[in-house]
């Protein structure tokens, strides 16, 4: 029969062992951190239909927009891609300018709009206008589009010189464009709107907290042909 002192130790190592099991079962019930998959720009070079339809459900009615590869065809691949890839899920329609246009195209994590910040496109050229409820991509110069769109609530046919090659054009919901909330106007410094920088450097976190009633992107999907 084991001494006390024996018994004792084979207690220690009893517990010992019980406890190393239980740190082993903890740590391999530890949640694993899921890396977007927009983190990886490569993935999304996908040529895009001729033809396809993308359909934003938003918190104020749904848009569908159709688009013409044919009418830019560089911006219709990457928007294509954007989309079916989710990038505007649980987006901000955050600049939005009574009689002008409506711009979105920043992504809810910050993360994912500093890899795609200098994703630039090479500028298509312009073969459709800027008329009202058409399609093009927001850029800050030449070749510098990325993945921020607007839909023009006028005939913006003075952006054409400009470089602003529309893609396509809203063919249901424009009454929901129209309705888009815009209390908040343009972004500094011609307005107290949303700061696009601060938007891009903190996502939803920043749009959300300070310009709650913005209306929202819920979900999108992407439809081939027309």
């Amino acid at each position: 029969m084991p001494t006390f002192t024996a018994r004792a130790a084979i207690a220690m190592l009893t517990l010992s062992v019980l406890f190393a099991c239980g740190g082993a079962s903890d740590a391999d019930e530890t949640p694993t951190v899921q890396r977007s998959p927009l983190l990886r720009p490569d993935n999304y070079s996908e040529t895009a239909p001729d033809e396809y339809r993308v359909t934003l459900e938003t918190s104020a009615g749904t848009v569908v927009i159709q688009v013409h590869r044919d009418w830019a065809p560089l911006g219709a691949d990457r928007f294509y891609n954007l989309a079916k890839g989710g990038f505007y899920d649980d987006s901000r329609i955050y600049r939005v300018v009574d009689g002008f246009m409506a711009q979105f195209g920043l992504n809810a994590d910050p993360y994912v709009n500093q890899v795609w910040k200098k994703e630039f496109l090479v500028d298509d050229p312009v073969v459709e206008t800027n008329a009202r409820g058409r399609v093009a991509f927001a850029k800050g110069g030449r070749h510098t589009r990325t993945t921020e769109l607007f839909i023009s609530y006028k005939d913006n046919s003075a952006l054409d010189e400009e470089g602003f090659a529309p893609l396509g054009e809203v063919v249901e919901g424009m009454d929901v464009v129209d309705s888009f909330y815009a209390e908040y106007g343009d972004g500094p410094p011609r307005g107290d709107g949303p700061y696009q920088a601060m938007a891009q450097a903190r996502g939803n976190e920043y749009l959300d907290a300070d310009y709650p009633e913005l209306t929202r992107i819920l979900s999108v999907t992407v439809t081939p042909g027309g």
